[in-house]
């Protein structure tokens, strides 16, 4: 199937060389942006994405993931996780937190052909990737935000920076806060953006340490809730071949985009390390308890934190690129 892809993207490319270069455009993002380049944009996108949620539930998380992954590194959200490995770049699907775990790139390959076949040569893999996890938010119930438009490929990628940059579920949170401010993001968004872990799955890997040996002391986390420890002992026993063992983040809706996880967290279930801290902090603890009361909030700050996620670093106008194969610059 991906040969299949890869060779009809391939194609397309020789297509796209007939046509001229994009015309120049506006350096400003725009909700209209593809109105009359590509009237059907937002309805190729939706399909593409409701049709892989249907074929698998977990691919709603994962695709929001790899905006988040995406937007992190390198220049920001420019589509630099999609690129493939080459003779004269190295990618960032082989870097720590994405190798075996970011997925969802063949349904972004899909959608990038079947928009080729509507309009070549005009949507950004990365307007795609913005598109694609904003409707896999609201094909999982959670909230529709309408998306600003115009973002360019970016011609780069860095290993570097995505093994150094993403926040990890290890790190303190001042460490973590230290990350999203780099991008210009806050502390709230911090504590709402987290709020995505309402679904997909964990390694075991990832939160191990809490079950066995909390903070080198042998000892599970004291914070971590009794029943939920022993279940997830049960799941993730004290050995490496459970490591890659999947565990739902929210396993009571955990494909169902809603505020259950900041309830658990408040009942201190929260299975990452870097969710739990969230309760634990003072400065967080507030808004975690307020949007385990009030989902609207919630949902109205999440849709806000995303559209600033999604700004950061953007290629607009004559910088960057419109890839025709998502997997390759130009």
């Amino acid at each position: 199937m991906e040969f299949n892809i890869t060779y009809k993207l391939s194609y397309v490319a020789l297509i796209c060389l007939l046509f001229l270069s994009p015309p120049f455009v506006s350096s400003q993002l725009n909700y209209k942006f593809y109105d009359s380049s590509c009237p059907n944009l937002s309805k190729i996108v939706q399909q593409g994405v409701r049709s892989a949620i249907a074929n698998d539930s977990r691919i709603a998380a994962s695709l929001l993931r790899l905006h988040f992954h995406d937007c992190f590194v390198n220049q920001g959200c420019d589509a630099s996780i999609l690129l493939d490995d080459s003779s004269t770049l190295k990618g960032e699907k082989n870097a720590l937190p994405n190798k075996d775990s970011a997925r969802g790139y063949e349904v972004i390959d899909n959608i990038k052909l079947a928009l080729e076949e509507a309009c070549p040569c005009t949507v950004s893999c990365t307007d795609i990737l913005t598109l694609a996890a904003a409707s896999a938010v609201y094909f999982s119930g959670g909230p529709y935000w309408p998306v600003p438009l115009g973002r360019r490929d970016g011609l780069t990628a860095s290993i570097d920076a995505a093994n150094n940059d993403m926040p990890s579920p290890f790190e303190s949170l001042d460490n973590i806060a230290a990350k999203f401010t780099a991008k210009g993001l806050d502390l709230k968004d911090v504590v709402v953006l987290s709020g995505a872990h309402t679904i997909g799955l964990a390694q075991c890997f990832t939160f191990k340490t809490r079950l066995f040996n909390f903070s080198e002391s042998g000892k599970p986390d004291p914070v971590l809730d009794r029943s939920l420890l022993i279940k997830l002992q049960r799941v993730c026993p004290n050995q490496a071949d459970s490591d890659t063992t999947l565990s739902p983040l929210d396993p009571v809706t955990s494909t169902k985009f809603d505020n259950i996880y900041f309830k658990r967290l408040v009942n201190k279930s929260g299975l990452l390390q870097s969710d739990q801290l969230l309760m634990g902090d003072n400065r967080t603890a507030p808004m975690v308890i307020s949007y385990s009361r009030f989902p609207n909030l919630f949902n109205k700050d999440f849709r806000e934190s995303m559209v600033k996620m999604a700004n950061i670093g953007v290629l607009t106008g004559r910088t960057g690129q419109i890839r025709r194969n998502c997997r390759v610059v130009n």
